[in-house]
């Protein structure tokens, strides 16, 4: 199975084509410029450099949300185009299940952090447990699934659990100093090779996903935003102003 994998969720933009079990080529840019400036020129790069022929792919996996909102509107709007034109569907992944990915067979305690603004971050608790046999690889747990919380919040369970633990995510540079003040279990922090989203971990997991069923018409995706945006919740006071 061939798939398309995007991550256009956070401040990086990640293009990739997953085969079976194999990364044919990835392009992962995490600089100062708009996903709609990057993502697809990325994907164009990627077919000349591969000579892929895109009527092979057989599904489009994609950073589902939470994240950036504008971010997310672009790869679900490059997901749906591409998913209508070549009638095939989509495959979506939870940007957060998908972070906590890029440390697959890990066995500590993975806690994912997207900075969300507003004092909160998009997180979630996950575990990796052995499959049973020799040959058998490891699956995820999601001891937490993802949700837009304060920091505090979701240190109070990783205390809890009394578990160690390893942070990733860009929201690790906004809250590390809080993570020093209120984390009491031993944590470290993913190193700079898997600390961000990677469209190969959206692949990865998509063909999890996908042998378990998950997958949508191209028409039907939406992103998953946890929560409103500011316009809305703009709206929302000023109707409640009113009344």
């Amino acid at each position: 199975m061939k798939l398309l994998a995007l991550d256009s969720s956070g401040l990086v933009a990640s293009a990739a084509i997953v085969d079976n079990h194999i990364t044919i080529a990835e392009y992962t840019v995490n600089y100062k410029k708009t996903h709609s400036q990057t993502l697809l020129p990325m994907l164009d790069e990627i077919r000349r450099m591969t000579e892929l022929d895109l009527h092979t792919i057989d599904a489009i996996a994609i950073a589902a949300g939470p994240g950036s909102f504008t971010g997310l509107r672009i790869g679900a709007a490059t997901a749906k185009g591409l998913g209508l034109a070549l009638e095939i569907p989509i495959i979506p992944v939870p940007t957060v299940d998908s972070l906590a990915y890029n440390l697959y067979g890990s066995d500590k305690l993975i806690c994912p952090l997207m900075d969300a603004r507003r004092n909160q971050v998009y997180t979630g608790l996950y575990t990796f447990q052995k499959g049973i046999g020799e040959s058998s690889g490891y699956e995820m747990q999601v001891l937490q699934k993802q949700c837009a919380v304060d920091i505090a919040e979701v240190v109070q369970q990783i205390n809890a659990l009394g578990t160690e633990v390893i942070f990733l995510g860009d929201g690790v540079d906004a809250y590390r100093s809080r993570i020093a003040e209120l984390v009491t279990v031993n944590y470290s922090f993913a190193p700079a090779c898997c600390n961000r989203q990677r469209a190969s971990c959206v692949g990865a997991l998509g063909s999890v996903l996908y042998r378990n069923g998950v997958q949508e018409a191209a028409w039907e995706h939406a992103p998953e935003y946890l929560r409103l945006s500011q316009a809305e919740r703009e709206r929302a006071g000023q109707k409640e102003e009113t009344e």
